[in-house]
């Protein structure tokens, strides 16, 4: 007898699965869990206030954030994604209100295995862009429309967008995210780090040269 494949409902291909309140070293959060698509896959909403929100016209405090495991959870100085992540965790709580929309999307959708052979990429040389290719993905392969999507449930169509990358900017309008401004979202530089800061600046037009101000321009690690 054959194997017999059943079609997921339309309305099972984004639903919010779970909610808790989730209490952290920065306070106390909402966090929910959706899941999306044919494979289900998870993002989360770490937010803090009242959603959806009072007022439509005053944006809300919003990052959107790709998973880091090895910055996250193994303290890698490699990047600044657990420093972002921390700092808009603050923001929020100082300004009462906001989201963390957090996408499961590793290495910059290449996944944890791949970012780990491109990190041994650049330690014989290339950036992190180079070392993409060299693997034979794109320079990015992130997807930010769910993202709109998850904001859209929360109620949340005007926003204060935390980051320092342009293609978010770029996605959220183009899904229907009115950004009325950018914060930026800037950690600290370390010798392991500077270079792919600065090819992320340099590359990838991210707005990140308040960094580099008055620094000798030396992308050496």
């Amino acid at each position: 007898m054959k194997n017999l494949v059943v079609e997921k409902p339309r309305s099972l291909m984004f639903r919010k699965y779970a909610t808790s309140n989730l209490p952290t070293i920065h306070g106390m959060f909402q966090v929910d869990v959706y899941r999306y698509g044919p494979d289900e896959e998870e993002a989360l909403a770490i937010r803090l206030g009242e959603f959806p929100p009072k007022s439509e016209q005053e944006p809300i405090f919003t990052r959107i954030h790709s998973e880091c495991l090895t910055g996250e959870v193994l303290g890698s100085l490699k990047c600044d994604c657990r420093e972002q992540l921390e700092l808009a965790l603050q923001r929020i709580q100082e300004l009462g209100t906001g989201v963390v929309v957090y996408l499961r999307q590793e290495g910059r959708g290449i996944g944890l295995g791949n970012k780990i052979r491109a990190y041994a990429l650049q330690d014989q040389g290339a950036d992190t862009v180079q070392a993409n290719h060299q693997l034979g993905f794109a320079t990015d392969l992130r997807e930010f429309g769910i993202a709109a999507t998850i904001l859209k449930d929360l109620g949340v169509h005007r926003i204060s967008l935390n980051t320092n990358n342009p293609e978010k900017i770029r996605s959220m309008k183009d899904h229907g995210i009115d950004i009325v401004s950018r914060e930026p979202a800037h950690g600290a530089l370390n010798p392991h780090n500077r270079r792919y800061l600065e090819t992320k600046h340099r590359s990838l037009g991210h707005h990140l040269a308040p960094l580099f101000h008055g620094l000798q321009d030396d992308s050496s690690e």
